[in-house]
């Protein structure tokens, strides 16, 4: 393994990661060897950006870039309306 390594924090649903839990599971079975979810990840990681070029792995990032959009659009007019309705004196009438 490459002693060249940086730290990462990646935010995973719970259902993908229950998923790379489940393949950790099949793989030590598999293999009679221990696999931890960090070595899954790792490999799925590895696996996909040799993919880099196929439409389906560019949809799935594409999809993936529009969901981060679309959430801090939504944090974003989340907190100016807040802003808007914690004026003093605004009551939220007109």
């Amino acid at each position: 393994m490459n002693e060249d390594r940086t730290r990462v924090l990646l935010i995973l649903s719970r259902e993908i990661l229950d998923k790379a839990r489940v393949i950790a599971g099949k793989a030590t079975i598999a293999l009679k060897l221990p696999v931890s979810l960090q070595i899954v990840l790792r490999a799925l990681l590895e696996e996909g950006l040799k993919r880099d070029g196929q439409p389906v792995f560019l949809a799935r990032v594409e999809s993936q870039a529009r969901a981060v959009r679309d959430r801090r659009v939504m944090a974003r007019r989340a907190v100016a309306g807040a802003r808007t309705n914690s004026r003093p004196g605004n009551s939220g009438r007109r």
